[in-house]
């Protein structure tokens, strides 16, 4: 009984939870202007509503009972697993004052509403003092839940825990020393033709195009929909319904077209979840305060990169969809046959914009706004001199000047939501992602030709088998050891990117 008192009581806070998601996705998308001052504050609301209910005593004497009678259940069980979300949720929070989640939940929505005022004008001064605001309540924050070494430790626990600063700055530094040299071989080599991308693509045509590839993926639009707004996200509220969104541009197709395939990686993870998860603590991240499924923001991700760039930027894909696409728009491709399409969209150049990336430098757009954060979080760097240090690295990193700050540390929405520690799951995400399609390869046979025929049916269901039906169940580590034999290793992504890479450019095995 206690147990099941505790299972009714996180269904309601689930339900909390959800009504603030749909309260953001408002905000991103349809929200008038005039809306974000007291949007921060029905935010702010839900958000203390949320913790309260996680922080009552009647829940706490639920958890304690539900954990006696659950004593002696199998670790892994559904049971033990729900109750050992609740319990970090509950000791966690409890350290964080409520005054502090307060404002940060406040600030969120006028933070938001100041940084698309001001990238719109190429003003970052008009967003620093709320990015101030935003990064001094992320130490106050880090502060209160606690860390062995560096600030950032604290935050990346509501995004991949068990990471810490150390650890990641190996990793990436491990993956910059072994990609570098492809890049550099490649800035050698002559660049595929890629002119017909800019051509005048239709907004209408551009959606209808990238919703039917969504659903042939396996995005069930009777529990989703796509919609447009400033940054590309997916958000859900729960399983039922599943809503992603993209920004098109008449002049460059990639970023509508693969906007739409990235956030369909996501909701198909969520649209995945169990439907025995649903209103759980296995559906919900108690203690971001999310209604997310995923085991973390780096398993989340590795879904939308899977989708995205492994399917989706392959020749295989093209061979088969590249007709449609043509017949779609067939005069911007009259002059276009799929491989050259496939070389165009795959085309390895530095670029400004993160979302824009080729797959070989976009680790570095990562590494970036990692090193960034991590100055910020120490205090070895102000935030008045984030747009000339910025610059700085785009330079030392990718040789390229910044001529904007709408180009350069405005295009990012990350910092005015406080998402401080996110930024490093997008490389966690590519590093899973092709962890995960190498098991797939091998354990579902004849993977290779369903994907080559336009099926993809099959990956799908590996996919929701192995990962998406489990929600928050395991940690990433235990789901990349349970679907692949492994913990997380580098190995799996550097190979697809000697294969692809050498390939197109004609490089060497290890990529020079």
């Amino acid at each position: 009984m206690s147990y099941s008192e505790l299972i009714h009581r996180v269904a309601e806070i689930n339900d909390v939870l959800n009504a603030l998601s749909v309260l953001t996705w408002d905000a991103r998308t349809q929200m008038p202007p005039a809306g974000a001052e007291t949007r921060g504050y029905q935010l702010a609301t839900l958000t203390d509503i949320a913790r309260r209910l996680i922080l009552s005593r009647e829940l706490k004497q639920a958890l304690e009972a539900a954990e006696r009678e659950a004593s002696g259940e199998p670790p892994d069980s559904i049971r033990a697993r729900t109750l050992q979300q609740v319990r970090e949720a509950v000791e966690v929070l409890s350290r964080i004052p409520e005054a502090l989640m307060g404002r940060i939940a406040a600030l969120k929505s006028t933070a938001q509403a100041a940084w698309g005022q001001a990238r719109a004008a190429n003003d970052f001064s008009r967003f620093r003092p709320y990015l101030e605001q935003m990064l001094e309540l992320n130490r106050q924050l880090a502060e209160a839940i606690g860390y062995a070494e560096h600030p950032y430790d604290a935050l990346l626990l509501q995004y991949e825990p068990g990471m810490t600063a150390r650890g990641l700055k190996a990793l990436l530094d491990e993956l910059k020393s072994a990609t570098l040299p492809m890049v550099q071989a490649i800035a050698e080599k002559e660049p595929p033709r890629w002119d017909f991308l800019t051509r005048d693509y239709p907004e209408d045509l551009q959606r209808g195009f990238a919703l039917g590839l969504a659903q042939q993926f396996g995005y069930d639009l009777s529990r989703g929909r796509l919609d447009t707004s400033l940054h590309p996200f997916e958000i859900s509220f729960t399983r039922q319904d599943v809503r992603i969104t993209t920004r098109y541009r008449r002049d460059y197709l990639p970023m509508g077209l693969f906007g739409v395939l990235h956030e369909t990686g996501h909701a198909l993870y969520e649209q995945g979840v169990s439907p025995k998860l649903t209103r759980s603590a296995l559906s919900t991240d108690f203690l971001g305060l999310y209604a997310v499924g995923g085991a973390s923001f780096g398993a989340h991700e590795s879904q939308s990169r899977l989708w995205e760039n492994l399917v989706g930027r392959s020749l295989a894909f093209w061979r088969v969809q590249f007709p449609a696409l043509r017949a779609t728009f067939p005069t911007q491709l009259q002059d276009v046959d799929a491989e050259g399409f496939y070389r165009a969209v795959n085309r390895v150049t530095p670029s400004l914009i993160r979302v824009e990336a080729d797959e070989l430098t976009y680790n570095f757009h990562i590494l970036l706004r990692v090193e960034l954060e991590l100055a910020l979080l120490e205090g070895s760097l102000a935030v008045r001199d984030l747009p000339e240090a910025w610059n700085a690295k785009m330079r030392a990193y990718l040789g390229l000047e910044v001529p904007s700050d709408t180009l350069g540390v405005l295009q990012d929405i990350h910092w005015s939501t406080g998402y401080f520690g996110s930024f490093p799951t997008y490389t966690l995400g590519n590093l899973m992602s092709a962890q995960f399609f190498a098991a797939a390869r091998e354990q579902v046979e004849g993977l290779e030709a369903d994907l080559a025929q336009g099926r993809y049916t099959p990956l799908l269901q590996w996919l929701q088998n192995n990962i998406y039906q489990h929600g928050r169940r395991f940690t990433p580590q235990e789901l990349l050891v349970r679907s692949t034999g492994s913990p997380l290793t580098l190995q799996p992504y550097l190979a697809y990117l000697r294969e692809k890479y050498g390939a197109l450019y004609g490089l060497g095995p290890q990529g020079a």
